[in-house]
């Protein structure tokens, strides 16, 4: 049998100024070759700037909350039960416009290195640095 059960309590998380990942699977908890999985929350207010997985695809799946999400250059608010698929190396970035913590499912593929994740952040960069102004 190949597989493992991911009780919530004993997933990895890593806060940020901005929400939290908690990881549901990844090559060093479940072995995944192919599929990086996250619970994602992002506080109201906040977000997590623009970037890019240069080698994996991406699909981001809404929970709970409101969401400004950008794809490239082109805007779209998000609610729950919607999605948004990422191509390899695209920029993105999703924001939370609501009052409540957003909570998002990250499921990025191929698993890329020894963390399954990559991420390139170019939020300082033009035309990224003044997308929202």
């Amino acid at each position: 049998m190949s597989g493992s059960f991911v009780p919530g309590k004993d997933a990895e998380r890593e806060d940020f100024d901005w929400g939290s990942f908690s990881w549901i699977s990844k090559p060093a908890t479940t072995a995944a070759g192919d599929l990086v999985v996250c619970h994602v929350t992002i506080e109201p207010g906040k977000g997590h700037d623009f970037h890019r997985h240069p080698d994996q695809e991406e699909v981001i799946h809404v929970i709970e909350g409101t969401m400004e999400q950008w794809l490239e250059s082109e805007r779209k608010v998000l609610g729950p039960g919607d999605s948004i698929f990422i191509g390899r190396d695209t920029v993105h970035a999703s924001f939370n416009i609501s009052d409540v913590t957003l909570k998002v499912l990250a499921i990025l593929g191929p698993c890329v290195g020894e963390s399954g994740y990559e991420l390139v952040d170019v939020s300082a960069e033009e035309p990224w640095a003044s997308m929202r102004s």
